[in-house]
């Protein structure tokens, strides 16, 4: 059987892979794993639960409180929060773990389940295995006064903001932002804590009604954003997406301003005021080569990780940095979060645009963005793809053509017999027919009907 638990927790469609069963046996399957297991005997672990505002949070999040407490866990329900809320929450009120309920960016036919460790911080591999293999076994069935108790997380929401606006270094007075929620778990506290943080705000695509979470608004859509930034006159937008793990930006001309671009801006202020750790950076080999070329010119170090926000934040509590994400807007300041945090993100954003009385189109041009075309190859044989010889040779003959002017990065899919060819290069035609170059030799020599 494959494995349950993918790159960020158990994620499906609701009532597809995510039915009430499964989300009441991962809960007690949890509570031996990361309660029991974890805790010293003679008292009742504590469990946080949030979820994002699509609408069979509502059947997930009952079942998985009722697997919790009938294995004798007492469950904070936290209600509609953002991912790192949650993950904030648990290490607020020293819970022994936390749920959280969402599919994060995918649409609302989606749901997902992901686990929150002790602190806060994402499962590694081996309790996710271990939570898989207590599925099989028989769950706790404390009796009477043993089950646990639910509780309504009443002062949730307000802990996070507080929280957020203890980060600030300064005030926000006098810029006016425009805020995407993607109607999504942000829509609450995002225009909450901007404006107890001072902005004028320009709120957009914060109607959650279940089932328009990430449609057509969020930082997968940014259409509105631009708009919206335009016809108000805004200083900046900010656009989370569904869980509000992400922040992407637009500035006052209604241009993107990407993750990579809003890491190389906050990782130069950090080092500014001497609170970057080892003036180092930390992100995943899918980032620009902009993004290293311009922190290499401002002193700042790059550690590369492998795709996945998870393994940007193995290498920072690993070594201790303080700053890293990824190009889509995953953003971590460890200082004041467990995971990326998408609300933090844009506050922290924002304050330095006031701070330096720059605009953010100023600030992101510390950073040039080397074009970079992506083509999926399918239907290949992904397992080859690193060590086939043609392909090899046909990858060395690139970067020998671009040198330190570009990039090569051939990536497997980990789902699909896919291999993803990545070329940036200082010219879009240049890397556009690089990559296409490449894509035919991936094409020829790793078909499946090869084989």
């Amino acid at each position: 059987m494959s494995r349950l638990f993918g790159t960020d927790g158990v994620r499906g469609k609701a009532n597809g892979l995510i039915t009430p069963q499964l989300a009441m046996s991962l809960a007690q399957a949890a509570a031996v794993v990361l309660g029991f297991n974890q805790v010293e005997a003679g008292r009742r672990p504590v469990a946080v639960v949030a979820k994002d505002p699509r609408i069979s949070g509502d059947f997930i999040s009952a079942a998985m409180e009722a697997g919790l407490a009938a294995a004798g866990i007492d469950v904070f329900d936290a209600g509609t929060l953002p991912t790192p809320a949650a993950a904030y929450l648990v290490a607020d009120l020293d819970a022994d773990f936390g749920v959280m309920i969402s599919a994060s960016h995918n649409p609302a036919p989606d749901n997902g389940i992901k686990f929150l460790a002790r602190g806060g911080q994402k499962l590694d591999d081996a309790l996710e295995d271990a939570i898989e293999a207590q599925l099989e076994l028989d769950p706790p069935r404390p009796l009477g006064g043993e089950v646990g108790r639910i509780r309504r997380f009443a002062d949730a929401e307000d802990r996070y903001v507080m929280h957020l606006l203890g980060t600030l270094p300064n005030r926000l007075d006098g810029l006016k932002v425009v805020l995407d929620c993607a109607h999504g778990a942000a829509s609450g506290c995002s225009p909450q804590v901007f404006t107890d943080a001072g902005a004028e705000i320009v709120v957009i695509g914060a109607e959650p009604d279940g089932v328009n979470i990430n449609d057509g608004y969020g930082s997968t859509h940014l259409e509105h954003l631009q708009a919206a930034v335009l016809e108000h006159g805004a200083d900046l937008g900010i656009a989370h997406d569904g869980d509000a793990d992400r922040c992407l930006a637009v500035d006052h001309e209604g241009t993107v301003v990407n993750g990579d671009q809003i890491m190389a801006i906050m990782a130069m202020a950090l080092k500014e005021s001497g609170r970057l750790k080892d003036d180092t950076l930390v992100a995943t080999v899918m980032s620009n080569l902009g993004l290293k070329l311009a922190m290499a010119e401002a002193g700042i170090s790059m550690r590369e990780t492998g795709v996945g926000d998870r393994y940007v934040l193995e290498a920072m509590r690993a070594d201790g940095f303080n700053l890293g994400g990824e190009q889509s807007g995953h953003v971590i300041f460890s200082d004041y979060a467990t995971t990326g945090d998408g609300v933090l993100t844009g506050l922290q954003l924002a304050a330095r645009v006031k701070a330096t009385g720059k605009t953010l189109k100023e600030l992101a041009a510390s950073m040039t963005v080397l074009p970079q075309v992506l083509i999926n190859v399918k239907d290949v044989d992904k397992d080859s793809a690193k060590v086939n010889p043609a392909v090899a040779d046909a990858v060395q003959a690139v970067e020998a053509e671009l040198g330190a002017t570009g990039r090569v990065l051939l990536r497997p899919s980990g789902t699909e017999p896919v291999v993803r060819v990545m070329v940036e290069a200082t010219e879009l035609e240049v890397a556009e027919a690089m990559a296409r170059q490449l894509a035919a030799v991936v094409q020829t020599e790793l078909n499946l009907a090869k084989a």
